[in-house]
């Protein structure tokens, strides 16, 4: 029980923090045009309306002329994402596995935030654990996969190396 209060105390104030600065810019209409943010993640611009067709970014607002307007939680969403298809080496679909349990993640975070009563506030962390842990199952059949790759391309290696060692004693 004691490290119940410990961890809802911590995880609130820092997405409290995050969610202030984020509203604060917003508040502030600090909204980036589409080429503004293709050069700061370093996508193009029809990667960007790609990205939205496929529901890996959600659409931004319009300005009165019709030009999508970013904010800054599309910037950092967009940089999960290229992270997670570069270092992870996630396909399209397994980006959207991703983005889906990331939703569900802010969505189950959110009524933790809401919820009084103890024992459902329990509930919805261990709710939220379960995601956590899908998210992470997803990371883990990657990281086998990568292995696997890598276990057979030692074996070509080592059998180069056999067949160098072989015609050397010719």
């Amino acid at each position: 029980m004691v490290h119940f209060p410990k961890l809802t105390l911590t995880l609130t104030l820092t997405w409290s923090i995050v969610d202030i600065r984020k509203q604060e810019k917003e508040a502030m209409n600090i909204f980036y045009k589409i080429e503004d943010v293709a050069k700061m993640v370093g996508l193009t611009k029809r990667t960007l309306r790609y990205y939205e067709e496929i529901g890996l970014l959600t659409p931004p607002e319009r300005s009165e002329g019709g030009f999508r307007l970013y904010t800054d939680s599309h910037v950092e969403r967009l940089k999960k994402l290229i992270n997670a298809r570069d270092v992870l080496g996630f396909s399209l679909q397994e980006l959207q596995q991703y983005v889906s349990m990331s939703e569900e993640f802010i969505n189950q975070r959110d009524e933790i935030k809401q919820t009084e009563d103890l024992e459902q506030r329990l509930r919805k962390i261990d709710e939220l654990e379960q995601t956590v842990d899908k998210q992470l199952e997803l990371i883990d059949q990657k990281l086998e996969k990568m292995k696997s790759m890598r276990s057979e391309i030692h074996l070509l290696k080592d059998k180069i190396i056999e067949a160098k060692k072989k015609y050397k004693q010719e």
